[in-house]
């Protein structure tokens, strides 16, 4: 039986719902919109947002107006702005743009990686070496997620040894984090703990984060397990909107408001306004003329997981 380390008395977490939450869906907000979405998550406690992708805007129209988001986000000096970045021109724009950190994915499987960034995954490694040695020369944060690190839409499985040598390649640019991401929701918690561990065997040292989805019911499981295996930071989007639009059937995230009463009822601390999550959440269900995924804003919280 693999031991797990006792849980943290705090955790990380990093808001994705105005990217990685946004850029699936049919309803596509205004700048101003999203900028009162980020808004919303900066006054819950949030303090890393995911707030845009700096790609192509005809494969994600969605993410179509990045600078005009970031040119808004001024005047929080403590906000760190994620844009995601997949090639050398996104990380121009992201750092042009103001991002205060940018993160790149490479995926686990070659066929996802043509689909999704239209090179091989050993290309996407070149081109994140290239963006990390950039990033690092004019004082900016980087990471990088592995994604598609439990199982491919198109390949299938994903063997834990290809992910652990990514995550060993990855690492060689010294990001602040590395991340493994369910990107199609097909984790099990059995799964999270093995990859977890056997990163933390290969790269000690090396700060992990976890990025689930939520496809298969599995991504609150997924996440507590990634938690006992020694992750210090989540991600999560307000809702449980969201999803990869080169994934068929994503189902979104695990929503932020499930993972904050989740963790808040096991004594793991994230800073983060458990109430104004859920309001939030009812927020984005006007918007977007739909209920949200996530439970916890149909059935409201219980005692001693209110408070951030």
């Amino acid at each position: 039986m693999t031991r797990h380390t006792p849980l943290p008395s705090h955790i990380e977490l990093v808001e994705v719902g105005p990217r990685d939450g946004l850029q699936n869906e049919s309803t596509h907000f205004s700048t101003e919109t999203k900028l009162a979405f980020i808004e919303r998550a900066y006054a819950a406690g949030l303090r890393r947002i995911e707030v845009a992708s700096f790609v192509n805007p005809k494969r994600v129209p969605a993410m179509a107006d990045a600078e005009a988001v970031l040119a808004g986000l001024t005047h929080h000096t403590d906000l760190r702005s994620i844009g995601l970045v997949l090639n050398a021109k996104g990380f121009e724009r992201a750092a042009a743009a103001g991002c205060r950190e940018i993160g790149m994915a490479v995926v686990a499987s070659d066929t996802f990686n043509q689909r999704n960034q239209g090179v091989t995954t050993d290309e996407s490694i070149a081109a994140w070496l290239e963006i990390a040695a950039k990033a690092r020369a004019v004082g900016l944060r980087y990471q990088v997620t592995v994604a598609a690190a439990f199982g491919c839409p198109f390949e299938g499985e994903v063997a834990i040894e290809r992910v652990v040598e990514i995550a060993r390649r990855v690492a060689e640019a010294q990001p602040i984090e590395i991340a493994v991401a369910d990107t199609i929701g097909v984790a099990v918690p059995t799964q999270v703990t093995e990859l977890i561990t056997r990163l933390r065997e290969a790269l000690p040292g090396m700060p992990l984060r976890g990025h689930f989805h939520n496809t298969r019911n599995t991504g609150l499981a997924n996440a507590y397990a990634a938690v006992a295996a020694g992750v210090s930071t989540l991600d999560a989007s307000i809702g449980g909107i969201g999803g990869c639009p080169f994934a068929p059937a994503a189902t979104g995230n695990i929503p932020t408001e499930d993972l904050v009463y989740l963790l808040s009822r096991m004594g793991v601390d994230t800073g983060v306004d458990l109430e104004r999550l859920i309001t939030t959440a009812h927020w984005l269900e006007d918007h977007l003329g739909r209920p949200v995924p996530g439970a916890l804003s149909k059935s409201g919280s219980f005692p001693g997981a209110r408070a951030a």
